[in-house]
């Protein structure tokens, strides 16, 4: 696959110095070999090394050093799916788990804690993620446990999730094992499995969007963080082209084909959050993704929409942030889908941790986000 690809970014260079610069950008993160490891790698080996005799108490995350780390359980597992007879041993998923150190409520000691499911993005591992979006911090404010799965090495170079491709778009490839990893943690942990949340960034936001489109039976609601509009790409050069234009031709037809696989599909809440300045998944991306969410939730044309508009903080106070327009869709009163639009953001999770890449620190606090929306939703048994 790397050969055709470079011929076609040779292509692309000589189109103009812009288009140079964006091609190979994203051709890096594609298709480009693993860069070098940060000095955190042997703590990492050391990690992997604990994790196949189970879960196992692990350093908390490291956090800018003004940050206190969340006071609850890291523990490292994987999943791994049972081997039929006859069959070789397939592919594992490492995971991470914060579990609170908070007592839980009343309500939660007899459901269970609320679980959300976190998908890393390209370039990131699953500790990094954490440690960029702040998660955990909020999480033991809220009671929330949160799974991070990570993305192997071994599986790509660059521990993208293949949301592109069309055999993980209808349920297969790594669907079934993060499925398996919630389903593994439900079991072993008190989990209210009403209560159900998966988001991500960028590729994680990709695969999160087709985890709950293959799964919706699990969710209550989805958070997608810079990503991609679903069921277009099915190669690595149709990838890049989705993550600048996006895919018209399929923006109706890819939702049609689930609701098709899956007529009594349940309404699924949804948030998008997207920089107006990301020049990697570009928000063309986000507006297909708004007409996606609208036709899979059924939405009539008299659906109430609202928009609110929040300005920027001042610069250098503990509110920074950039402006954001907020647009909320319900439907008989129940909140199907909020669009968050942030002036000035890049390629990063908003109101995260600078210090580690694609996280900016101006907010909103895009965690914040996520979770207020969270809140407002349960599914039905």
């Amino acid at each position: 696959m790397v050969k055709p690809a470079t011929t076609w970014l040779r292509g692309l260079l000589r189109a103009g110095k812009t288009q140079q610069r964006t091609a190979t950008r994203l051709a890096k993160v594609l298709f480009g070999p693993p860069s070098a490891k940060p000095a955190s790698k042997p703590r990492r080996k050391a990690v992997a090394k604990a994790a196949p005799s189970g879960p196992k108490p692990l350093a908390p995350p490291r956090v800018r050093k003004k940050a206190a780390p969340a006071p609850g359980k890291w523990l490292a597992s994987h999943y791994a799916p049972l081997v039929e007879p006859g069959q070789l041993p397939g592919r594992r998923l490492p995971y991470y788990l914060y579990l609170p150190d908070k007592a839980p409520s009343v309500a939660m000691r007899s459901r269970g804690r609320p679980l959300l499911v976190m998908l890393h993005g390209c370039e990131q591992s699953a500790t990094q993620f954490a440690e960029g979006a702040r998660m955990n911090r909020l999480a033991e404010r809220k009671g929330y446990a949160v799974l991070y799965p990570q993305q192997s090495l071994r599986s790509h170079a660059r521990r993208c999730w293949k949301w592109y491709e069309k055999l993980t778009q209808d349920g297969g490839g790594d669907v079934g094992l993060i499925v398996g990893a919630i389903a593994q943690v439900a079991a072993r942990y008190p989990v209210d499995l009403t209560r159900i949340y998966i988001c991500g960034m960028s590729a994680g936001a990709g695969m999160a969007h087709i985890v709950a489109l293959n799964h919706p039976q699990l969710f209550a609601a989805v958070g997608l963080h810079s990503g991609p509009m679903f069921g277009a790409g099915h190669s690595l050069i149709g990838a890049m082209h989705v993550m600048q234009h996006g895919a018209a031709s399929r923006v109706d037809s890819a939702i049609d084909e689930v609701l098709a696989r899956q007529p009594m599909f349940p309404r699924l809440p949804t948030v998008l959050i997207q920089g107006r300045q990301d020049n990697v998944v570009r928000p063309i991306n986000q507006a297909q993704l708004v007409r996606q969410s609208i036709r899979l939730n059924r939405m009539p044309s008299d659906t109430v929409v609202t928009a609110e508009r929040w300005p920027p903080g001042a610069v250098g106070s503990r509110s920074s942030a950039h402006g954001y327009d907020l647009h909320d869709y319900q439907v008989g009163g129940q909140l199907l889908l909020r669009v968050a639009q942030i002036e000035q953001l890049e390629h990063a999770w908003s109101g995260g941790d600078a210090s580690l890449p694609f996280n900016a620190k101006p907010g909103p606090d895009a965690s914040k986000l996520l979770l207020d929306f969270f809140a407002r939703h349960q599914r039905r048994r």
